[in-house]
């Protein structure tokens, strides 16, 4: 059914275009979801937005992005992995343009849910499309190479985020994607073979699970949102209580379909369901403080967009240059110690983060706690990795890879929907700097106890693998949003995810 492919050598010319095409289509969505933070407050006064507008513009994304990027891998097993690839370039470049010349806050949300869709189908495919395409002896190191430059496109984002929202504006942040698009799809149709897998043409899709799963967390975001803007406690009541019912049913329907996207099984490990609940911990109050913390810097502190998203680059950089040495000693000691220090240190990395407030200094205040959250990010991020593909069986690491992915986007949504709310962040609270600042110091306490309660569960659950687990593919990560996706070649939906 299709051509030829696991032949090209990555020092051939069609081997530096594929490599060329997978960086550049991942990164699309990567410097998305880097950049839109640093824009929120711009987006605001622009679009006259509440905080729960703002909220939206990033959950919309999330929301479609983790609901549906299972679902993506196995489009692209049975339709092609570049013509899905492709098609979610397209996508995702589309609803870019919709995001740039929105008219108001409405709009903007709308095709921030499509733009996720598009991520969706890209995100797996850039590195299934490595690993179909590259000759075994080569795959490695493109794989490490693919890792790498998406580590730096990671570090770029909050920057070039910031440098866009000061200058041209914070519409460029997505009408950037346009001419990436413009340059990745002919490279795409010209030099990366197709590639698929036949036996996924006889299977079917579990499209229910997919809309039920998404429906559930749409919901339950409403319904938190919807209580810190105001919205009548009925309506917030009869939405929780569906999107729980959603959830309820998604849990049913994956127990008794033939081909789940979640198989249930799955969690018959004791160390993966528990390490997916460290996962909800961890990647819950990175995404509560990432939203929250670039507000707090240009709010409260007075920095511009490109001082705000410059100041959090350490993190990344941290990640970039040390999270393999991580791994390697997580190899030697076990990943139990990393996954309870690397927990605690965050969170007294967001604790420090309690001295940031009016006219705070880079170096004496902010930059003590990126520093030591940064470190603590390094010491947790490639061991828990590795935890989770050492959990199951190395034909299912793709799969299991993809969903501890899945759970740290879903994580990262609820906590950009609930904390708002906890913290009690009224509508307007962006708007006043005394405000926000109080709100912003609560919310640090509760993000650095949701840690200490991730450190206490790895410390009591996580044990050493077995010395014939699966291992990661990727060494070098970047992202600080979310878990680095494994592709393997065994794995069934999560096969060849990358992001």
């Amino acid at each position: 059914m299709w051509g030829m492919s696991s032949e090209v050598r990555l020092a051939s010319p069609q081997g530096k275009w594929v490599l060329f095409t997978t960086v550049l289509g991942s990164s699309m969505a990567l410097l998305d979801s880097t950049v839109v933070n640093v824009a929120l407050p711009r987006i605001g006064e622009d679009l006259d937005a509440d905080l729960g507008a703002l909220q939206w513009t990033v959950n919309a994304y999330m929301l479609t992005l983790a609901g549906l990027i299972l679902l993506g891998g196995a489009l692209g097993d049975r339709f092609g992995r570049r013509r899905v690839f492709v098609v979610g370039v397209v996508w995702f470049a589309v609803a870019s343009l919709l995001c740039g010349i929105a008219p108001n806050a409405g709009a903007l949300i709308a095709a921030r849910a499509l733009q996720g869709v598009g991520g969706a189908l890209l995100t797996p495919g850039s590195l299934a499309l490595i690993q179909a395409t590259f000759h075994p002896d080569d795959r490695g190191r493109a794989v490490g190479l693919w890792s790498g430059f998406g580590g730096i496109g990671a570090a770029v984002g909050p920057f070039l985020g910031g440098w866009l929202v000061d200058g041209p504006g914070w519409r460029w942040v997505f009408l950037l994607n346009v001419p990436l698009a413009l340059l990745c799809v002919p490279v795409a149709l010209r030099h990366v073979p197709e590639s698929g897998d036949g036996k996924a043409a006889h299977g079917r899709f579990d499209v229910l699970g997919a809309v039920l799963g998404a429906a559930g967390l749409g919901l339950v975001t409403y319904a938190l949102i919807g209580a810190g803007e105001g919205v009548p406690g009925a309506v917030v009541v009869a939405t929780a209580v569906a999107g729980v019912a959603a959830g309820a049913a998604f849990v049913r329907v994956e127990r008794r379909r033939a081909e789940p996207m979640m198989p249930p099984a799955i969690f018959a490990s004791r160390q993966f369901t528990a390490v997916n609940v460290v996962t909800l911990c961890v990647y819950g109050a990175f995404g509560g403080f990432f939203f929250l913390g670039v507000v707090q810097l240009q709010v409260v502190s007075g920095y511009s967009a490109l001082g705000a998203g410059t100041a959090l680059l350490p993190t990344t950089v941290l990640m970039l240059l040390f999270s393999a040495r991580s791994g390697e000693l997580s190899d030697r000691i076990g990943p139990r110690v990393p996954l309870t220090v690397g927990p605690l240190l965050c969170a007294a990395g967001l604790l420090l983060m309690l001295r940031v407030g009016e006219d705070a200094s880079y170096v004496a205040d902010v930059l003590p706690a990126v520093l030591v959250l940064g470190v603590g990010m390094v010491t947790l991020v490639a061991p828990l990795t590795a935890t989770v593909l050492a959990s199951v069986d190395v034909g299912r690491a793709g799969l299991a890879s993809g969903i501890n992915n899945a759970a740290a986007r879903a994580a990262g949504l609820v906590a950009v929907a609930a904390l708002p709310l906890l913290a009690g962040m009224g509508p307007d609270a962006y708007r006043s700097p005394d405000a926000f600042d109080a709100a912003f110091g609560r919310a640090m306490l509760m993000c650095a106890g949701v840690l200490v309660v991730g450190a206490a569960l790895a410390f009591a659950t996580v044990r050493r693998p077995a010395p014939d687990c699966a291992r990661p593919e990727c060494h070098t990560h970047g992202s600080v949003a979310v878990p680095p996706l494994e592709g393997r070649r065994g794995g069934r939906l999560g096969e060849g995810v990358g992001g």
